[in-house]
């Protein structure tokens, strides 16, 4: 991988940077596969909640994509092509609050999940999707070891969010 282009009034993220933008898709990846496979093999019906993994897989990989956008020009400058606006610069805080904002969340969701994982402080939530009566079972290692890498997502988010608002606000 190569430093980003990006335009005349910024700097280049270093190549930390491009790594671990490139490094958020592949940790969303293997949760996504699995919630997505569930849902299109049967393993859980639509009407029992399959729509919902796929929206929540659908949705997790396009924001984790988005990351790219802070290591790339794309992430700096609308595209020409876009009415009414292309060729605008955007704003440092536009896309990095979004970002830093989205990375707590996700590093204190993983938080929980872990501290509860390990205390049990919730033994059964609600069930917000699907028929309320239906028992499941909790997830095996196999699964788990599916969700660990979104572990790593929130601190490389925060990461590539910090460094993009530090190179944005130091080329002003």
């Amino acid at each position: 991988m190569q430093k980003s282009t990006t335009s005349r009034d910024s700097t280049a993220a270093p190549r930390w940077a491009v790594w671990a933008a490139y490094a958020v898709p592949l940790c969303v990846l293997p949760s996504t596969i699995w919630r997505a496979t569930a849902a299109i093999d049967g393993r859980v019906s639509m009407a029992n909640g399959g729509w919902y993994l796929l929206l929540l897989s659908g949705l997790s990989m396009g924001l984790a994509l988005l990351t790219l956008g802070l290591v790339h020009h794309w992430g700096e400058r609308i595209p020409g092509w876009v009415p009414g606006v292309g060729g605008r610069t955007i704003p440092a805080r536009a896309a990095a609050v979004p970002a830093l904002v989205g990375a707590s969340l996700v590093i204190g969701l993983c938080l929980y999940a872990v501290l509860n994982m390990t205390f049990h402080f919730v033994d059964r939530g609600p069930v917000l999707v699907g028929q309320h009566d239906v028992e499941r079972t909790p997830p095996g290692p196999g699964i788990v070891s599916l969700y660990v890498p979104l572990l790593a997502w929130g601190p490389l988010v925060l990461a590539v969010a910090a460094n993009y608002w530090r190179r944005r606000t130091l080329a002003r």
